[in-house]
């Protein structure tokens, strides 16, 4: 296991404190290694490539 020390905007902090009060997630730890284990598993490389490629080929092409 790794610690990692981050800084986030306290919105956005205090948004994570009301899962977690509200039994969403054990505690904060718990709550940000979801967090980054979801945001990992949606921008494989693979994936994100694929998204560009869509992007630059509507970009190219102007369609709706």
């Amino acid at each position: 296991m790794k610690t990692i020390e981050m800084e986030v905007p306290e919105q956005l902090y205090k948004k994570a404190l009301t899962l977690v009060k509200e039994g969403w997630f054990r505690d904060e730890k718990d709550l940000f290694a979801e967090a980054i284990r979801r945001f990992l598993d949606t921008h494989r490389p693979e994936l994100m490539e694929k998204y560009i490629r869509n992007d630059v080929e509507w970009g190219l092409c102007g369609h709706d």
